[in-house]
């Protein structure tokens, strides 16, 4: 807001400077400015993870505490059986009484 009011006043003012002329157009351009390397795509460079963009690391990390999380589900819950499966087969195994 502040940035606005000293662009308008420099751009009303009859002494038009270089820096007020300035001011009023660079605008939001101070945030186009990149420092470091270009951060690229997960799937163009899958085995350098530093280079990722922050947001592909994040789906990228959660996929993987995901599977390790499942796959430990799964590894150490055991598999259950139904009792409806076990009855049945001793259902068929028993003789039949008359």
């Amino acid at each position: 807001m502040a940035s606005r009011l000293v662009a308008a006043a420099a751009s009303s003012s009859s002494t038009s400077s270089p820096l007020a002329r300035f001011i009023s157009r660079r605008r939001l351009a101070g945030a186009a400015d990149h420092h470091g390397p270009a951060k690229v795509n997960l799937w163009e460079d899958p085995m350098s993870p530093s280079k990722w963009k922050e947001e592909h690391f994040v789906l990228a990390s959660l996929a993987m505490w995901g599977g390790i999380i499942y796959g430990g589900l799964k590894a150490f819950t055991g598999k259950k059986e139904n009792k409806t499966e076990q009855s049945n087969t001793l259902l068929q195994a028993a003789p039949a009484q008359a």
